[in-house]
Parts: C-alpha cells; sequence; structure tokens
C-alpha cells in the first residue's frame, strides 16, 4: 500500500493511469475511493491522483497536528513526492479547501482547478456571511442526508448505500477537523490573476451549498464557468457521474498539459 512521510503525516495515495497529471480531493465524507466512477474514465488519458486528507481514509496525523490548515502544504508535498511539476485539480466540499489553498500558494503549478459543491474558504465578507449564514445540520446523520440531493436514498438506494461504507472507513476522522476547515481561509487572486482555468460545479438541490453560495463564488472568478446540475445535491461527482464526467472531459480537453 503506498503511503507518503508527508509534513509530519503518513498519507495514503494511489495513482492510475498514464499521461498529464489529474488529482482528485474528496469532501468530508469521503476518502480516495469516493472517486471511483471517475477513474474508470480519466486513467484512461491522465495519470489520476488520489489520496486520503491526514486523519480520512488510510492517512494518519500525529495529535499534535494542524489538520485542516496543513491540507494545501501536504498536497504541494505529494505531488513533489511523485515528481508531478503541473496538475488539473479537481476537489469536492473539503476538497475544494485544499486546492485553493494549493492554488493560491502555487499558481504556476495549477494547471487547471475544479472546484466542486464548495465554498473553498474564499477570504471574503460576502463568502465568510453566507458561511455564517448557512444552516447547520444537527448531527451526522442529518449532514449524511445534505451529502447528497434529498430523495437520492430511495432513487438509487446501493449507491447511497455504498456512499456511506466509504464514508464510514473514515475512522481516524477528528470530530473537530471540519470546524477548524471553516477557520481557513485562501487567497482567489492568484487564481484569477494567473487566469488558471477553472469550473464550478453546482448541485441544483444541494442544501450545503446552495446554487447561490456558488454563484457568488464565481464572481470572484470572472473567468470561471460555471455549470448547474439538475437533480442532484452536494455530491455531484457521485448523483450525476456520467454528466458530471463528460462535462470534466469537455473542460480538459482544450487546456495545454
Amino acid at each position: 500500500m503506498p503511503f507518503a512521510q508527508i509534513n509530519g503525516a503518513e498519507l495514503y495515495y494511489e495513482t492510475h493511469g498514464e499521461g498529464a497529471a489529474l488529482v482528485f480531493a474528496h469532501g468530508g465524507f469521503g476518502n480516495h475511493l469516493s472517486w471511483w466512477q471517475q477513474l474508470a474514465e480519466f486513467s484512461r488519458a491522465f495519470r489520476c491522483v488520489t489520496f486520503d486528507h491526514r486523519g480520512f481514509g488510510w492517512s494518519r496525523e500525529p495529535a499534535d497536528s494542524p489538520g485542516p490548515a496543513a491540507f494545501p502544504e501536504d498536497l504541494r508535498a505529494l505531488l513533489d513526492h511523485l515528481g508531478i511539476q503541473r496538475a488539473a485539480l479537481v476537489g469536492q466540499s473539503m476538497g475544494g479547501w485544499t486546492l485553493l489553498g494549493f492554488a493560491g500558494a502555487h499558481p504556476e503549478r495549477t494547471r487547471a482547478l475544479v472546484l466542486c459543491d464548495t465554498m473553498a474558504g474564499v477570504d471574503a465578507p460576502d463568502m465568510r456571511l453566507l458561511a455564517a449564514s448557512r444552516p447547520r445540520p444537527a448531527g451526522t446523520g442529518a449532514a449524511f442526508k445534505q451529502a447528497v440531493a434529498a430523495g437520492f436514498s430511495e432513487r438509487a438506494p446501493a449507491m447511497d448505500f455504498l456512499y456511506r461504507q466509504i464514508a464510514a472507513m473514515n475512522v481516524n476522522f477528528a470530530p473537530g477537523s471540519l470546524r477548524k476547515l471553516l477557520r481557513v481561509r485562501n487567497r482567489v487572486e492568484p487564481v484569477v490573476e494567473n487566469r488558471i482555468p477553472t469550473l464550478i460545479f453546482a448541485g441544483e438541490m444541494d442544501e450545503m451549498t446552495p446554487p447561490h453560495i456558488m454563484e457568488a463564488l464565481a464572481r470572484h472568478i470572472p473567468h470561471a464557468g460555471l455549470v448547474k446540475v439538475a437533480g442532484a445535491g452536494h455530491s455531484v461527482y457521485w448523483e450525476k457521474p456520467a454528466q458530471f464526467n463528460a462535462l470534466l472531459k469537455e473542460f480538459l480537453d482544450p487546456v495545454p498539459a
């Protein structure tokens, strides 16, 4: 099993396929397994990288770890470990914080940026206000229900079950991690100034980051494309994989390697 000693943590990662690097960063209920529907498609043309954030999946972190504040530099160190200089980045929810933090610090290493159902920690008054105004789910069960669109468990019970089983693998998850994540602030200016190709996904039924929040994010990256996916909630990549993959492929095809 591939592990890398990264910034005091032990990070699990996988690579699949060959070609230009394409990194997938999972959300708070996920880990490296979350992207199986994307890997089957994109590993035919890209060198796909998945990993478990510190404290998630099979990754370990010490008790005095900085937690989510270390995510962007963890990614930088992992890419160094793999000998990857530039990569296209795809992140959902929590993973968006990682990727925007990385792109802000290392725009020259960011070939393209895809932010899915995430506020990404943009350091701006309107985004902080929107974050504060969101309803907070009461407990893990309620949060799970908001992770996908209402009615998803009835429409796709097997996929809903698998989503929960993958989340249950996060046995090292520290309950305070996501609260720490919300305190992390990322600069969006380097993405705008360097005109890093950017695509933003919004699930039209997303209760965690509703479309109006994703529209606000898009206003901070004027050159970004914004795609709203009907019938999807907070996990577009999981709920509507064929549509997600087609839109992602269309976005990545013209981006220079």
